[in-house]
């Protein structure tokens, strides 16, 4: 029962990094940009959301993401129209140097307005809330965590290709010199996508600050989290990322199980192990 318990929670877990991952699937799918800065833009998110339940005394963090999702869609839009559009091309390099470049800024302006001292998400009673299911007790938050990883993946899915928004990234994605010449603004396009990517991380940082304790420090580890996987589940694949991210969280759990110092290592074992056999992941085309 102990190994089975393992399994579910790191399930749960896997929902977690789901949500680390879908923006940046989300973002290689229609760019082919691999955003370096995405685990700092989930921290701020989380800082965002601790800012605005001080602000405002009394709101809970879930509440919260009516104002940070907005802010962090908005800070995506700009931030791809007024930067990162200006290094999209052939070379992939630049877009790396720019977002490593504000992964650090990002770092040390959190530094500088809220310390390197953790900070948490307080969510009252809805942290330590568990069920019992069939003789494993389950935590209400880790699956309201996981339940909205598969809403907000079924939900990107939808507007992949079920929306004109989802067509226009379809296509700019397959040829963007040539639905510049139809007409279709390539940088709105892309600023879009960097929107619901980071509407998705707003998500994922409150989730995060609610979980565990966060500090300006952390991003690299979502970031590596996120990254790997996309890459287990497979490249702008997003059902993908949710299998990437539950292999990821149970190979953390039972890594645990088997010794507590084991658990990081354990997910980036069986990353490589998958890396090495599937070079592109275990699903690494998105079907509609």
């Amino acid at each position: 029962m102990d190994w089975i318990n393992a399994i579910v929670q790191g399930t749960l877990l896997g929902g977690l990094y789901a949500l680390f991952a879908a923006g940046l699937s989300l973002i290689f799918g229609v760019m082919r940009l691999v955003n370096i800065a995405h685990g700092d833009l989930i921290v701020l998110a989380a800082y965002l959301a601790l800012t605005t339940t001080v602000v405002v005394t009394g709101l809970h963090p879930l509440v919260a993401l009516v104002v940070v999702m907005p802010l962090m869609a908005g800070l995506g839009y700009v931030l791809q129209r007024a930067v990162l559009n200006r290094t999209m091309g052939g070379d992939i390099l630049p877009p790396l140097l720019v977002t490593f470049g504000l992964s650090v800024i990002i770092q040390n302006a959190l530094l500088a307005g809220y310390t390197a001292d953790p900070q948490k998400l307080q969510a009252g009673a809805l942290e330590t809330m568990a069920v019992d299911v069939g003789g494993l007790t389950l935590g209400v938050l880790p699956v309201i965590v996981f339940a909205t990883a598969v809403a907000v993946i079924a939900g990107l899915q939808w507007v992949f290709y079920h929306t004109a928004l989802g067509r226009a990234f379809r296509a700019t994605s397959d040829l963007p010199e040539i639905v510049q010449l139809m007409g279709l603004n390539r940088a709105h396009v892309f600023g879009m996508a960097m929107a619901l990517s980071l509407a998705v991380t707003a998500i994922a940082g409150v989730f995060l600050g609610i979980r565990t304790s966060f500090d300006p420090a952390i991003g690299g580890s979502r970031l590596i989290f996120g990254f790997e996987a996309v890459i287990i589940g497979g490249l702008g694949n997003l059902w993908g990322t949710l299998a990437g991210g539950v292999i990821l969280g149970v190979a953390q759990t039972l890594g645990a199980r088997i010794d507590p110092g084991f658990q990081v290592l354990a997910g980036h074992i069986v990353f490589l192990l998958i890396l090495a056999t599937r070079p592109r992941g275990l699903f690494p085309r998105m079907d509609g």
